[in-house]
């Protein structure tokens, strides 16, 4: 018979509304750290330690908070990203609690910016823009435009998108509302290529730099991964068939062994990333799942 799901080691309360995004922080000096994002504004900073919030932040004009992302250069600068249009920059150095700066994306969809450390103390932010189709890419600290990357072809809105290093530059995978992936070659502008990797919209994305091995969910009830071959062409790989259509985030563990679904039917799934094998369902929940 196989095991019951595991139960939740414990349980962090006081979030006051809906939390739809979340960062772990666990590197450096210090305990680690969850940033969690309501859906009224609030930022929490819980201590996974004492499991109590240490600070909480009043942002985005009580708008809800869509993604959150700490610097690898320092525990006390991190980006939020809000329905308000805006995404801030905070420093939290010297017990401050203050943004230093601020930009206005003109973004009215849900997809959450993507931001690449290329070395330290520089970053890249790739946000989406007022254009629904339009991924804008800036330098973090003077919001410098790096380029604008929108497809020839009509592939409606730009839903989902994950930006990393590789060894010929910033590369960029965005999904859309038709349920294509591109694959973008920032420092040139310019696709490399193009998979109809869906029947309905790209909900989600994650890839494993290392295998060159990516995965995507969407309203359906099939999760499909995809490769990046030496020319950077996507291919399609395997596919794994949901109990319950709808995925709205995935994520790779970092070790490359584990992954986990964030599903519309309110349950956590955790996968094998090898074979893509069922390993837990997690049932704790009673609404839709974000995870980050």
């Amino acid at each position: 018979m196989s095991r019951p799901p595991p139960e939740p080691l414990y349980i962090l309360r006081g979030s006051g509304a809906t939390v739809n995004s979340l960062h772990f922080c666990c590197g450096g000096d210090g305990p680690p750290f969850l940033y969690s994002g309501s859906g009224k504004g609030a930022i929490h900073m819980w201590n996974l330690t004492t499991r109590r919030a240490e600070r909480i932040l009043e942002s985005h004009a009580g708008n809800s908070v869509i993604w959150l992302h700490t610097f690898k250069d320092s525990r006390s600068r991190f980006v939020s990203q809000g329905r308000d249009l805006r995404v801030c920059v905070w420093d939290l150095s010297e017990d401050r609690r203050t943004v230093t700066d601020s930009l206005l994306t003109g973004s009215v969809g849900f997809c959450q910016c993507s931001l690449l450390e290329t070395r330290p103390g520089a970053a890249l932010l790739a946000h989406p823009t007022e254009n629904m189709e339009e991924v804008s890419v800036v330098e973090v600290k003077s919001w410098t435009p790096v380029c604008t990357l929108k497809p020839d072809s009509k592939l409606g809105m730009l839903m989902c998108m994950k930006m990393w290093q590789a060894d010929s530059g910033p590369v960029l995978c965005a999904g859309y509302e038709d349920g294509s992936l591109v694959l973008w070659d920032v420092s040139h502008r310019r696709p490399f290529s193009c998979l109809k990797a869906h029947p309905e919209p790209v909900m989600c994305l994650d890839i494993d730099v290392c295998k060159q091995k990516g995965i995507s969910g969407s309203s359906e009830k099939i999760l499909q991964s995809w490769t990046l071959d030496n020319q950077q062409n996507l291919q399609m790989h395997d596919s794994v068939q949901m109990t319950n259509p709808g995925v709205s985030q995935l994520r790779i563990r970092v070790d490359g062994k584990v992954l986990a679904t964030a599903g519309w039917d309110n349950n956590i799934r955790v996968l094998g990333w090898k074979k893509l094998k069922p390993l837990a369902v997690l049932q704790h929940h009673t609404d839709m799942e974000w995870l980050q």
